[in-house]
């Protein structure tokens, strides 16, 4: 036999079996080897993730809210995301249920990882070629929404995700995971506006609370968190019918519900019904002030952030009755317009701000956007400025002529004239307050200096730049002034003196549970509560014996009527120890003219409807001032310092036209040429009875600006 015969021989003698055992041993040890590299990779990853301690949660944000003054809602902030959160008591049984069955059925044995739950997963997923299942744990979601920022679908993450998870379930309760979760995850987006938490999704899916969904609604909610798209009710019905179904399987299943519950709600139609809460919002315009208020004081990150609970200072009651005001007298949307200011003096809060028309129809402010020509009752600035340097309104006198050329330093002469072309005589600037007589005033003005009514504008609280010309003590503003600066002035006056800068916002709480009171406060004294008593005298007589009877109402008030050119601007402002409140009539349109209009017959009316009922019965009278205003003889080039012998006797004898005095200002201090104003001639409102004689209407021509 040869080597090579008996060589094949001993091979042939081998047992069999050997080289397949030795196969399987070495598959054993690479396994082995596998098995120790995949538990290494899997604890370096783990290791790799910081400890749940040194985690600080991802903000999830939470829509802002907006109270009116009385506690009810106005609205929501709007933004992107809309969330409220709920305790756990408010959150409905069959929604918990629904939510463990559908996406953690073993949620109360695991510890934050159900192994069991992800190779099952792994099995439907081979199985079906597709990714159906996660695996993940209501834990490990809970984990993502909060601690991940944009997860990447990776086995790292998973890995991290389990470790962070059983953290989470070791300081924890069961209860404040779910609660968490439920207020956390979200549910779909509708209208651009994504809603996190059951809450949010049972107001924009079901217009309900959460606490009032029925099994089928609570239901479908717990089907939306693992394809909120795919199975939003709005866009893919059948599909969220579908999803929903599953749900109240695995709820029977799992014993939460029983055969003939499940048959029920199964057998019930989507029901679903897109709810309002989050984006319908009262006292629209008011609200869009309040928003730009925000923003100003604490910048628009902490706006858009949300979380903020902002109590505001407008009265609901007072709304109505202001909206009330104005549509019986300027309802018609083919007519004038009309906006209303109302402020407390003695807090700066601002009550009402009403507008005719609707947000729908416009959505620009009128009481706190729209500047306009405030006419004469810019002539409270002059008379405020002359009462501070002293001029006694009383005894100090001016001629009233029919016109009269003032000579401007630097600038050409200024011709101002009254409107009936004929003079009233000497007269005092009390007299001349309740006349309205421009010619008087355009003296004053040039006596005790343009800049001084200037400078005392803005001490009151007119915020709008002025040029500080001649022309704007009778009214004539380049810019104009809108009727919240206009209410404050007055308010500066009716506070004695103080001035607050106007609040729309009495409280902010934040998210953190701090907060921040903004109203009331101390203010800033302006001038002596002498000075502004005195000021306030001469506004009282107007409302009985000159141009604003229609706007008294038997009560101490104070106040001044205002007309500009062409009657495109009409005004009444006045106040009480209790509210400070302006009202302008005009076309949204500067450009279109009211023939015939003026305050007395156009605003004043206003004033009364809104102030009487608002007033609720108070007729508190204005107080004494602690410090009488001190006055001296006052020579200017104009005036002089004898009483007028009239004052005292004629004034509460006659009734005053208002305004009827006009000026023309030769080119300095107008504005620049303007087309001829669209001529609108609306039947001028009945004023309301007064206890003095109501003016006699007339209207301005021939100047600029006629106040």
């Amino acid at each position: 036999m040869t080597y090579r015969q008996r060589k094949q021989r001993r091979r042939n003698r081998r047992p069999r079996g050997r080289p397949l055992l030795i196969g399987l041993t070495v598959i054993g040890i690479l396994a082995g080897l596998g098995a120790a590299t995949t538990a290494g990779y899997v604890l370096a990853v783990a290791a790799s993730a910081p400890p749940l301690a040194e985690l600080k949660p991802i903000d999830q944000g939470e829509s802002s809210v907006i109270f009116a003054a009385n506690g009810t809602r106005l609205g929501y902030v709007q933004s992107d995301v809309v969330r409220t959160p709920i305790d756990w008591e408010r959150m409905p049984q069959n929604l918990k249920d629904a939510t463990v069955a559908i996406e953690d059925a073993n949620f109360y044995e695991h510890s934050g990882v159900d192994y069991a739950a992800i190779v099952r997963a792994g099995i439907k997923n081979l199985e079906s070629g597709r990714s159906l299942q996660g695996g993940s744990t209501i834990t490990q979601q809970l984990v993502r929404a909060l601690y991940i920022d944009n997860p990447e679908q990776n086995i790292e993450r998973k890995i991290r995700e389990a470790k962070l998870a059983n953290e989470l379930e070791q300081d924890h309760s069961k209860q404040w995971i779910l609660e968490s979760y439920l207020n956390d995850v979200p549910y779909g987006t509708v209208g651009g506006r994504t809603a996190i938490g059951v809450e949010a999704a049972a107001v924009t899916f079901f217009s309900k609370r959460a606490r009032k969904l029925t099994l089928p609604e609570a239901a479908t909610l717990a089907g939306l968190p693992q394809a909120p798209s795919q199975y939003n009710p709005f866009h893919n019905p059948q599909a969220a019918v579908t999803r929903r179904n599953e749900v109240l399987d695995q709820m029977l299943e799992n014993g939460y519900i029983t055969a003939a519950e499940h048959g029920e709600a199964i057998s019930t139609p989507l029901q679903t019904k897109q709810g309002t809460r989050y984006t319908q919002r009262r006292e629209p315009y008011f609200f869009d002030f309040v928003q730009d208020q925000l923003i100003e004081r604490y910048g628009v990150g902490v706006y858009r952030r949300g979380g903020l609970r902002v109590h505001t200072t407008i009265n609901p009651k007072m709304q109505d009755v202001a909206r009330d005001a104005i549509n019986a007298y300027w309802a018609d949307p083919a007519g004038p317009g009309s906006a209303l200011v109302s402020i407390d003096p003695n807090t700066g809060e601002i009550k009402a701000m009403a507008s005719s028309g609707t947000y729908q129809e416009r959505t620009f402010n009128l009481a706190a956007q729209a500047h306009r020509q405030p006419g004469s009752a810019f002539k409270t600035m002059v008379l405020t400025a002359a009462v501070l340097k002293g001029v006694d309104p009383n005894s100090t006198s001016y001629r009233s002529s029919g016109s009269m050329t003032i000579d401007v330093p630097g600038s050409v002469p200024w011709e101002v004239k009254t409107f009936s072309g004929s003079g009233g005589g000497t007269m005092s600037l009390t007299r001349a307050t309740l006349s309205s007589d421009n010619v008087v005033y355009a003296q004053l003005i040039m006596d005790i200096g343009p800049d001084s009514v200037c400078e005392t504008a803005k001490l009151l609280g007119v915020t709008t730049k002025l040029d500080c010309f001649p022309a704007e003590g009778l009214g004539g503003l380049r810019l104009g002034v809108t009727p919240l600066e206009m209410a404050s002035a007055y308010a500066t006056l009716a506070s004695g003196g103080i001035r607050r800068k106007p609040t729309a916002i009495r409280k902010v709480v934040f998210p953190d549970g701090k907060s921040e009171d903004l109203a009331g406060g101390e203010g800033k004294r302006v001038m002596t509560d002498g000075q502004a008593h005195e000021v306030t005298q001469i506004l009282e007589m107007n409302m009985t014996g000159g141009t604003g009877g229609s706007a008294y109402y038997g009560c101490p008030s104070a106040g001044k009527t205002g007309t500009t050119d062409e009657g495109k601007d009409a005004w009444f402002v006045g106040y009480t120890p209790k509210l400070s409140t302006a009202v302008w009539v005009g076309y949204p349109d500067a450009n279109i003219a009211m023939p015939g209009a003026q305050g007395g017959t156009y605003a004043a009316p206003v004033w009364n409807a809104f102030m009487q009922p608002a007033s609720d019965g108070d007729c508190t009278d204005f107080a004494e001032p602690t410090e009488p205003a001190e006055f001296s003889p006052f020579y200017g080039k104009y005036a002089g310092s004898s009483y007028d012998s009239d004052y005292g006797s004629s004034y509460g004898d006659d009734s005053y036209s208002e305004d009827g005095t006009d000026y023309e200002d030769a080119g300095a201090y107008q504005e620049p040429p303007q087309p001829e104003p669209e001529t609108q001639a609306p039947p001028a409102p009945e004023p309301t009875p007064a206890p003095a004689p109501a003016p006699t209407p007339e209207t301005g021509g021939g100047g600029v600006q006629t106040p």
